[in-house]
């Protein structure tokens, strides 16, 4: 089964305690302490597997977590640092963060291996507190906390090319007509309403990678049928082969097709207007005369002002195909070489309880004032019109000493609490 998305839970490891303990031999009354170290919390990592393509494997197990650190013993031992858990993700995998819709990592391009959750640090034990007036602390570090978050994977194919149009416009024939002229061409089937990827090449060298992506309906962009699953591969492609079918063999108008199909394209992602798109006209191995005349120069006449250029083909005869396929190559060719990868906007280190200082001063009766770098890039990409995502930002708020802090400062329920030109009410 093709599955290119997933949702699951991952976890790093805790950090182990310190411990805390004394020496305690036959001829040593005063022994010091001498609890160990607790161990570092596993790292939870991503990593490219070009055996796979797809994330069928996370659709059935929903949690991943890496091993805990284990606490610090007697006579100084630490404690074993966790495992590592490394999940393996098909080329193309985009990690998002599921509460603020942002992207922690694409694993395209150079992104082979990415650390995404850092294990916890183990805590420090008992005998690095002692001195001159304290000689026997009863006290040890606590690990640091694991980290943990849930996350969406989305497989967005990776191609240079990117076919569309509705169905049964002739787009599998296509794919198959200019990819099996080749033996060593890889095409990689999964089901027929998957994407198809394969390989165009050149006499004189050099080729590009082109989707076939299964056939979009009005509606795809809120997500009528498949569409966002069909959608989000064509976001990393450069050139869009627009296919229609120019004999109207199922009754539809081809202008009205290709005006449906790039307003899809609009609705989902604006910047899939930006690409640089080319009209093929198929089928036209069915017309004849000036039926074929009219209705080729009434698709350029519409189109090529609006900087669409036409191309009339036949998938099933050939005809046209080395004219348009050269045409395309002639824009990749002047266009950056490198894979479209997603930039990070989450990171997760923002997770972990801030080291980093701030700053809460009462401005005035009842109005607070909080600021740091890390509550301000908090604000940035938490989505506070949520329950979850504000129970989120609580939570940060608390575990950082934050409310602590305007607690001693006297707030009291319904006073205002203001941060970076936002403004909360304060109840406990």
């Amino acid at each position: 089964m093709f599955a290119d998305r997933a949702e699951i839970y991952i976890r790093s490891g805790k950090g182990g305690d310190g411990h805390v303990s004394f020496r305690r031999e036959k001829y040593v009354p005063a022994g010091g302490p001498d609890g160990g170290d607790g161990g570092k919390g596993g790292d939870l990592i991503f990593e490219v597997d070009e055996g796979l393509n797809t994330l069928s494997d996370y659709r059935y197990i929903k949690k991943y977590a890496a091993e805990d650190g284990q606490n610090g013993g007697k006579k100084k031992c630490t404690g074993k640092d966790g495992k590592d858990l490394i999940l393996k993700v098909p080329p193309g995998t985009v990690i998002i963060e599921k509460e603020s819709g942002k992207i922690v990592a694409d694993m395209s391009g150079d992104n082979r291996r990415v650390l995404v959750l850092k294990g916890g640090r183990g805590g420090k034990g008992n005998q690095h507190y002692a001195t001159a007036t304290m000689q026997a602390p009863k006290y040890a570090q606590p690990g640091q906390p694991a980290m943990e978050m849930t996350v969406l994977l989305e497989l967005k194919v990776i191609a240079d090319v990117g076919l569309v149009g509705f169905p049964n416009v002739g787009k599998s024939t296509l794919l198959s007509r200019v990819t099996n002229a080749r033996p060593k061409i890889g095409n990689y089937h999964f089901t027929t309403t998957s994407p198809n990827l394969g390989v165009v090449d050149f006499e004189e060298g050099g080729g590009f990678v082109i989707a076939d992506i299964p056939g979009l309906i009005e509606g795809a962009s809120e997500g009528v049928g498949l569409g966002h699953q069909f959608l989000r591969h064509i976001e990393r492609t450069k050139v869009i082969i627009h296919l229609v079918d120019a004999a109207s063999t199922e009754g539809r108008d081809p202008i009205d097709d290709i005006r449906k199909i790039n307003s899809e394209l609009a609705s989902y992602n604006p910047k899939l207007t930006e690409l640089p798109q080319v009209i093929a006209a198929n089928k036209v191995d069915v017309l004849f005369g000036e039926d074929k005349e009219n209705v080729i120069k009434k698709l350029k006449d519409t189109f090529e002002p609006e900087g669409f250029k036409v191309f009339p083909i036949s998938a099933v005869s050939g005809q046209g195909l080395k004219e348009l396929l050269y045409h395309v190559k002639g824009i990749l060719d002047k266009m950056d070489s490198s894979p479209v990868v997603f930039e990070r906007e989450f990171f997760p280190e923002d997770l972990q309880i801030s080291e980093e200082p701030f700053e809460v001063w009462k401005e005035e009766e009842h109005l607070y004032v909080v600021e740091g770098p890390r509550i301000e890039r908090m604000l940035g990409y938490t989505n506070l019109e949520s329950e979850k995502g504000f129970i989120f930002f609580q939570n940060f708020m608390k575990d950082n000493g934050i409310l602590e802090k305007l607690e001693e400062l006297g707030i009291q329920e319904g006073d205002t609490v203001r941060m970076y030109g936002l403004q909360f009410d304060y109840y406990k």
